[in-house]
């Protein structure tokens, strides 16, 4: 009896080396919006320096402080062993948090090259 086999890979399936995801959620309807980022190997390091300026170790408070605040979750990896994660109430969303956001928002609607 002859057996095949289907052909296997030409190598293992990678995931992209630069991801950055952002979640919003909250506001007035409660929504959550998602928006990421897969930029091109040729882009990572104007990406990896905007990810690098974001304070990701600071502490915050995460009380929104008033009704229908948003809250935004932001996820970055930088590679395989380069993951980062920031909780951050509306308010914080600002200087190089509001940079890195703006710009995934931006590369998720095509805005990106």
């Amino acid at each position: 009896m002859d057996q095949t086999r289907s052909p296997e890979p030409d190598g293992p399936t990678e995931s992209p080396a630069l991801v950055v995801a952002v979640t919003r959620t909250g506001g007035f309807a409660g929504l959550t919006r998602v928006w990421t980022a897969e930029p091109r190997e040729d882009e990572a390091s104007t990406w990896i320096a905007l990810i690098g300026r974001c304070p990701w170790d600071e502490t915050l408070d995460l009380d929104p402080q008033g009704a229908d605040r948003f809250q935004w979750s932001i996820r970055a990896r930088c590679g395989p062993d380069d993951d980062r994660e920031a909780e951050l109430p509306d308010r914080a969303v600002q200087g190089p948090w509001r940079e890195l956001v703006d710009a995934v928002r931006d590369w998720a609607s095509g805005g990106a090259s």
